[in-house]
């Protein structure tokens, strides 16, 4: 795995003021650290300010709680292995409450098991989502029974906004934080290839 970048990504002593301004509004926001994406998207201020507030819609002010929100982003960055991804949202999805069986099945590409109904039912329309670039009715109603139209919505601009953040990870080799181990690929291998997302399985206990 690439250890820097392949493009310069501009550091607070060198920022233009336009640049400057894009960063305190990430660190005095939800995010509160710039390791993602936007060190690339800075190379633009006005898509790097739109960019994150785009992001704070869609990861911290959706109709979703914070583990379903998890729960989607895990199958992007599991189905483009977007690294970095992975490794920061895994540990949000921990402390948001989602179980490690669950995580450890996506990041295995193995079938989790789900004991919610309203889970299972994301983890089927992102993954059909992300494997198929539509979803099917039965898919797509009950997103829209459990969470109304503006679910179905964020739902799905949020698995598009974190497809934009995986390949943006990707193409530019943005690095992984200091202190941070690679947790899809740990011997620091890579697959240029899509991963397919399995099916989710049965309910437990039904």
């Amino acid at each position: 795995m690439a250890t820097t970048a392949r493009i310069p990504l501009p550091e607070p002593d060198t920022m233009t003021p336009e640049q400057r301004k894009v960063l305190d509004a990430v660190l005095n926001g939800r995010r509160g650290a710039l390791i993602g994406p936007l060190r690339a998207a800075l190379h633009n201020p006005a898509l790097a300010d739109r960019w994150q507030q785009l992001g704070e819609i869609l990861r911290f002010k959706t109709v979703f709680p914070p583990a379903l929100n998890e729960l989607a982003v895990l199958v992007t960055a599991r189905r483009w292995n977007s690294e970095l991804e992975w490794v920061i949202h895994a540990k949000a999805a921990r402390e948001a409450g989602l179980a490690e069986p669950i995580i450890e099945a996506i990041r295995d590409s193995q079938s989790p098991v789900f004991d919610d109904e309203a889970y299972r039912e994301v983890y089927d329309y992102v993954r059909a989502l992300q494997n198929d670039g539509t979803v099917s009715d039965a898919c797509y109603d009950a997103i829209v029974k459990r969470w109304g139209p503006v679910g179905v919505v964020e739902l799905t601009a949020l698995t598009g906004y974190y497809v934009m953040v995986s390949l943006t990870l990707n193409a530019h080799r943005i690095p992984l934080p200091e202190g941070h181990k690679p947790e899809l690929y740990p011997d620091g291998t890579s697959d240029p290839t899509l991963t397919p997302i399995p099916a989710s399985a049965n309910v437990a206990g039904r």
